[in-house]
């Protein structure tokens, strides 16, 4: 990975996320992500659409609070296309 270069999660790659479950135990969610979610005034979290390893419930869509997320697992990654905006300027002037 290239200094410049900053990993972050995007649109339709693969994750597991260990996150705070119950009492002395740790809550696993593999699957998509689909984005982020605004909960209350000033809480985040990441929306997962659950995969194959959640049998019962594939397709659901899981919020996961951003303060609860203990760690992440990148599983298959798809590279962010870069907008107008975020390219790298083409023309200087001074």
């Amino acid at each position: 990975m290239n200094k410049k270069e900053e990993l972050e999660l995007t649109e339709g790659s693969r994750y597991r996320i260990f996150s705070i479950g119950g009492r002395d135990t740790a809550l696993e969610t593999e699957g998509i992500f689909r984005g982020f979610a605004t909960l209350g005034i000033d809480e985040g979290g990441v929306l997962i659409e659950l995969g194959e390893t959640h049998e019962e419930r594939k397709g659901t869509i899981r919020i996961i609070p951003l303060h609860a997320i203990l760690a992440i697992d990148v599983l298959d990654s798809i590279k962010k296309e870069k907008t107008e905006e975020e390219k790298e300027p083409t023309h200087y002037y001074g």
